[in-house]
């Protein structure tokens, strides 16, 4: 089977390389493991580095070029067409930051065999977050998965928000984000979880630890918190027009 890995990066010339390594080092049975780099135009050189390593793997490293800086929705949908354009079977999401540790792909292949989306869950029994992790960040993770996406959706996912998945091919091909997604930003990663569970998709979540970054900065701020707040609202608008139309 072939498992590729979509990394969106903006400004992650400290981590790739480093990332990149642990990915492709994995021994998963019967799996090979493979990254996908979607760079929206980063100016620190990470499309450089991200060039770099496809040159010395081309067999397992491809680099999706994007001209401006477009958001980690579009990212990740171009990111899925791609991998799935080359034969991909199982397609992963993470962050380019290490936050997420790859040695985590090994629980979640173990969970997908009766599962179409696996969730690596910050705050199922056995997750965590780092200890460094500021207190607004907690604060605002707290907020959207246990207070905004349980009342606004009634999903029943502990851990909507984040950014570390693996999804089944057929899985992917059904949601069709391409089509039926509408969030760019961060909410993207709720909708998504959305549509798996509107469209009957068996999900699991396992326990990961979320460290924090080892290098750059994040990207959530007031001004990205703001707009996911918005995309939010936006879904549960839409839920409640498709429950009234039938």
């Amino acid at each position: 089977m072939i498992l590729v890995a979509v990394v969106p990066t903006y400004n992650e010339v400290g981590s790739l390389e480093r990332l990149a390594g642990e990915l492709l080092r994995l021994d998963l049975p019967g799996i090979e493991v493979r990254l996908h780099v979607v760079d929206d135009a980063s100016t620190d050189g990470t499309a450089q580095v991200a060039d770099a390593l496809a040159r010395h793997a081309p067999s397992r490293i491809a680099v999706l070029h994007r001209g401006t800086k477009r958001g980690l929705g579009s990212a990740y949908v171009e990111g899925f067409a791609r991998a799935l354009a080359d034969g991909a079977d199982l397609i992963a999401q993470m962050d380019a930051d290490l936050s997420h540790a790859p040695s985590a792909l090994a629980v979640m292949t173990d969970a997908i065999r009766d599962a179409d989306l696996v969730i690596g869950s910050r705050y199922v029994r056995g997750g965590g977050v780092d200890r460094r992790w500021g207190w607004h960040r907690k604060l605002l993770s707290w907020l959207a998965n246990r207070v905004a996406v349980r009342v606004l959706l009634n999903l029943p996912v502990r851990d909507a928000t984040s950014g570390y998945r693996l999804w089944r091919r057929g899985t992917l091909a059904r949601i069709a984000p391409a089509v039926n997604v509408q969030a760019t930003g961060y909410v993207f990663q709720v909708e998504m979880a959305y549509l798996a569970h509107r469209f009957g998709c068996r999900i699991k979540e396992v326990p990961i630890f979320f460290r924090e970054r080892e290098s750059g900065q994040s990207k959530m701020g007031v001004r990205v918190a703001l707009i996911a707040a918005r995309e939010l609202l936006s879904i549960r608008g839409r839920q409640s027009r498709e429950t009234a139309a039938g």
